[in-house]
C-alpha cells in the first residue's frame, strides 16, 4: 500500500521530470472503442480516478496501439488509506471489487468487439485481484462477512478481457499478515495475467508488512508500464 508521503514523492517527481501525466486523463466516450481500459488507481495515489501509474499506463498502450480506438476510465473507489479504520478499509475495497465488476460485464454486454484491458496498482492490484477471484478463501474468524464477499464474474465475459496488468500487488505474506483472503486468480484469467514487482518495492517483494519504499512509488518512471503495454498489446 502507498501513504501519502510516497504519493507526494511521486507528485514531485513527475514535476520536476516534466511528465505530469495527470493533464492527459483518458475519459470514456460515447459509444464502444476498440480497447477498453479499466484501471484501480493505488491508496491516496495522485492523478484520480486512474492515478499517475494508469495515466502511464495508458499512454504508454495509445502509443503501440497506433489507428485503434481507446478508452480508459478509473475503478470508482475510495483508495481508502485509513488503514487504522480496518472496517472501512475493507468496505472500499470491497466497493472497488463490486465497481470494477459491473464495468466489465457493462463493456462486455454493450460492446461485445471491444477488447477489455483491466488492471491496478498496489491497493488497486488487490482490488483488481479480488475482482478476478472465482471463489474467494475467506479466514475462518471473518465468516461471519462472507455474504457481503462479491461473486465471481460469469463465464460470459471471460473472452472479452483481453489483458490483465498487476504492478506493486501486495506479496501473499502482506496480504495474509493482514489477515486478508489470498488472491487467487481465477484460472480462467491466469493467461492473461502479468505481475510487475520492482526490485526493492517492499510491498511486493514478500518484505514483512510495513511502510513502502521508494521503489513502490516509481512504476510510472521506470519502464515497466511501457513492458506492461507490450504485454497487453500481444493480448488483444
Amino acid at each position: 500500500m502507498i501513504q501519502r508521503w510516497t504519493a507526494s514523492v511521486v507528485a514531485a517527481i513527475a514535476l520536476i521530470s516534466g511528465v505530469f501525466l495527470g493533464s492527459a486523463p483518458a475519459t470514456a466516450a460515447p459509444g464502444c472503442a476498440d480497447i477498453e481500459v479499466l484501471w484501480a488507481r493505488g491508496t491516496a495515489e495522485p492523478g484520480a480516478p486512474i492515478g499517475y501509474t494508469g495515466l502511464a499506463f495508458v499512454q504508454a498502450l495509445r502509443g503501440q496501439t497506433p489507428g485503434r480506438s481507446l478508452n480508459a476510465r478509473g475503478v470508482s473507489y475510495a483508495a481508502s488509506d485509513d488503514f487504522n479504520n480496518r472496517v472501512k478499509f475493507v468496505e472500499s475495497v470491497n466497493a472497488g471489487v463490486k465497481s470494477a465488476q459491473n464495468v466489465i460485464k457493462g463493456i462486455a454486454a454493450r460492446c461485445p468487439r471491444s477488447r477489455i484491458v483491466f488492471g491496478g496498482y498496489s491497493q488497486g492490484a488487490v482490488v483488481a485481484g479480488y475482482a478476478l477471484v472465482d471463489k474467494l478463501q475467506i479466514p475462518r474468524k471473518y465468516l461471519a462477512y462472507q455474504r457481503y464477499a462479491p461473486p465471481p464474474l460469469p463465464a460470459s465475459v471471460t473472452s472479452h478481457l483481453a489483458a490483465v496488468v498487476f504492478f506493486g500487488e501486495p506479496s501473499a505474506r502482506f496480504i495474509r499478515d493482514l489477515g486478508a483472503p489470498p488472491i487467487i486468480v481465477g484460472g480462467r484469467f491466469r493467461p492473461k495475467l502479468v505481475r510487475f514487482c520492482a526490485p526493492g518495492d517492499t510491498i511486493c517483494n514478500g518484505a514483512p508488512v510495513g511502510a513502502p519504499s521508494v521503489q513502490h512509488g516509481l512504476y510510472p518512471f521506470n519502464g515497466m508500464t511501457v513492458a506492461a503495454a507490450a504485454f497487453a498489446v500481444r493480448r488483444l
